[in-house]
């Protein structure tokens, strides 16, 4: 079969927020790939740059100069071949030349039209007979931090994770009823509230942090008790952007309290106990890896995840594991640029009992990528939001790919790290 790349088309399109960003079509003898690149809202520094100085317009105009003369001719078989050459004709290290979007949205259509070639489906072509294994869906239900404006929660995100479903559509199912049941809570919690969502479909409302994890708590009970399966609950704290480094303190500007790295410790302590957390994403600032071992360290059946700590970074990772600093770690391809980079950092946390956790970005588009590559990497959660356009594309995809398995589909082993 031959899958020689014969042309790199880029575009100009919109993500979930409106925003300007890339897609690129891959167009092989026999096959063709299309991709187009999220973009995070709370993005950690060590993530590759986005785009090259004058952004999407300036995107196109290098894949079309430069990386198109490089990659055409080349065999879309070989990913790190290509992966490699979008690094070499880059020349640094973060992608400032031809941006990271450009190099996510080139890597994964040249995957996809590389498994176009041979009829196969992307997680099939990518992950082999053992790629069987469905991710559990982790959803933000209710917004705060960034992702809002006004009167919010300061912690960025509260999640639901239908650990006990015994499928996807079930998990997929419970989210949606957590979700739902949340948005009639807050209706006849506050006359004022109107229904606002975030960019990722998570409800927004005039509550503080401990009111909305009250609110989710019984709501996870509830809707576990009607399904017949545990409906387990989790927080993104984002705590880089609560922390002032000229204070040395997490600044909760709702809760009028700060907290230096000691009190926030003994303050998710407190949070993951009560509430019996199974799930805290970045925690603390995204350079603070001892307070990430010592949360990890503390705490038992409780995933301590990395985002802005590691960027899905190979070398961030490695230093994390050194420090023992948390034991899950977020997978965002395009904050690494290619999907050999992306793979590379989740054999690495695999190898060291880290769960890998694919995830979206708060701007996202519809398209499917990550809900395949979650099957072929592996990875035992993706986090893909619950309620809106580009998160529903990735669970519906998980739900035909669920179906397409048939009696070999399973769900992954939350454990199996």
């Amino acid at each position: 079969m031959s899958t020689v790349i014969e042309d790199v088309i880029p575009r100009k399109v919109f993500n979930s927020r409106g925003e300007e960003t890339i897609e690129v079509d891959v167009i092989t003898t026999s096959g063709f790939g299309r991709a187009s690149a999220p973009a995070g809202k709370s993005r950690g520094k060590t993530e590759v740059v986005y785009y090259p100085q004058g952004g999407v317009d300036q995107a196109v105009k290098k894949v079309e100069e430069l990386v198109a003369p490089e990659i055409v001719g080349l065999n879309a078989n070989f990913q790190e071949e290509i992966d490699r050459a979008l690094h070499e004709v880059d020349g640094t290290k973060d992608f400032r030349v031809i941006g990271g979007n450009t190099a996510f949205a080139i890597s994964l259509a040249v995957a996809e039209a590389a498994a176009n070639s041979y009829d196969s489906l992307l997680f099939q072509y990518l992950g082999g007979q053992m790629a069987h294994e469905l991710p559990y869906p982790l959803g933000n239900a209710i917004s705060g931090g960034q992702h809002t404006q006004g009167k919010t929660p300061d912690i960025q995100e509260f999640l639901v994770l239908s650990h006990g479903a015994e499928s996807f559509l079930e998990a997929a199912t419970a989210n949606a009823q957590v979700h739902r049941k949340i948005g009639d809570v807050l209706g006849k919690k506050d006359k004022l509230f109107n229904g606002g969502k975030s960019d990722e479909g998570a409800w927004i409302a005039n509550i503080e942090n401990l009111e909305a994890l009250e609110i989710l708590a019984d709501t996870c009970e509830e809707v576990g008790s009607d399904l017949g399966f545990e409906c387990g609950l989790g927080i993104d704290v984002a705590a880089s952007s609560l922390w002032s480094g000229k204070e040395r303190k997490y600044v909760y500007k709702r809760e009028r309290k700060k907290r230096n790295s000691g009190e926030q410790l003994d303050f998710l302590l407190e949070l993951i106990k009560k509430y019996h957390l199974l799930y805290v994403e970045d925690p603390f600032h995204e350079e603070d890896f001892d307070s990430f071992a010592e949360l990890t360290k503390k705490t038992k059946d409780c995933l301590i995840c990395g985002d802005d700590l590691f960027t899905t970074n190979n070398e961030r990772l490695s230093h994390g594991i050194k420090k023992s600093a948390a034991n899950a770690v977020i997978i965002k391809i395009n904050q690494i640029g290619t999907l050999t980079d992306a793979s590379e950092t989740v054999e690495m946390a695999k190898a060291n009992g880290y769960l890998p956790i694919i995830a979206h970005r708060s701007g996202d588009t519809c398209d499917w990528h990550i809900a395949q590559l979650a099957v072929a990497l592996r990875c035992p959660i993706i986090k893909t939001g619950i309620a809106e356009g580009a998160r529903i594309a990735k669970i519906n995809e998980l739900i035909r790919i669920e179906e397409f398995l048939g009696d070999r589909a399973k769900m992954a082993d939350l454990q199996a790290t």
